[in-house]
């Protein structure tokens, strides 16, 4: 049976564009960097081919992307040194983050929470508590429930996000936002974009 990364693999392997990518960094993301948000040590949660972790480190944070795929690691390498840009790229899993063997002050999630079933869901909050520092800030931008239909990944309600950062974590806000996905999906979707704020270790 494959794994969930060698799903995720797949895709990115099938593909030179994956269904979810638009081969630029999210509006709402290039607005928290042009307002200095994305600072400090920044972590991209789930960073497919790396658009936001090459925001990140063009705004001068120094960043690192991780995913669970390989492929899409390869291509977030090829643009780093396409664009010249000093980042660190890793395989691995979202869900064990302490391998990276360092925290962050700050945390960027563009569809991976979205994306996980409710145990993953656990794990992955434990996950981020493990190496974001107290003060630290979690961006996360998610389906929101407003969006119609059941294409594409779960809709996620604002009670889910406030439930799953209940422990160690304080939601400061979420706003109603956009993503920009593929054309074949419509363009554009509902999102939540969420700060979420590290109050303890």
């Amino acid at each position: 049976m494959a794994t969930r990364s060698e799903d995720w693999d797949s895709v990115y392997r099938a593909n030179e564009q994956a269904p979810w990518e638009t081969g630029r960094p999210q509006e709402a993301v290039v607005r928290l960097a042009e307002s200095g948000l994305l600072s400090g040590r920044v972590l991209d949660a789930g960073c497919g081919t790396g658009e936001h972790t090459l925001l990140a480190a063009l705004h001068g944070a120094d960043a690192t992307g991780i995913d669970c795929s390989a492929t899409a690691i390869g291509r977030a390498r090829r643009k780093a040194d396409e664009r010249g840009l000093k980042v660190r790229l890793e395989t691995g899993d979202v869900l064990d983050l302490a391998r990276l063997g360092t925290t962050f002050d700050t945390v960027v999630d563009v569809g991976m929470f979205h994306v996980l079933d409710d145990e993953e869901r656990r794990q992955y909050v434990s996950s981020l508590a493990s190496v974001t520092e107290p003060g630290g800030t979690c961006h996360l931008m998610c389906f929101s429930d407003r969006q119609p239909g059941a294409l594409g990944p779960r809709r996620i309600a604002q009670g889910e996000l406030r439930q799953a950062f209940d422990g160690g974590w304080e939601v400061v806000g979420i706003a109603p936002e956009t993503f920009a996905v593929a054309l074949q999906f419509g363009g554009k979707a509902h999102a939540w974009l969420a700060a979420i704020r590290r109050t303890a270790r």
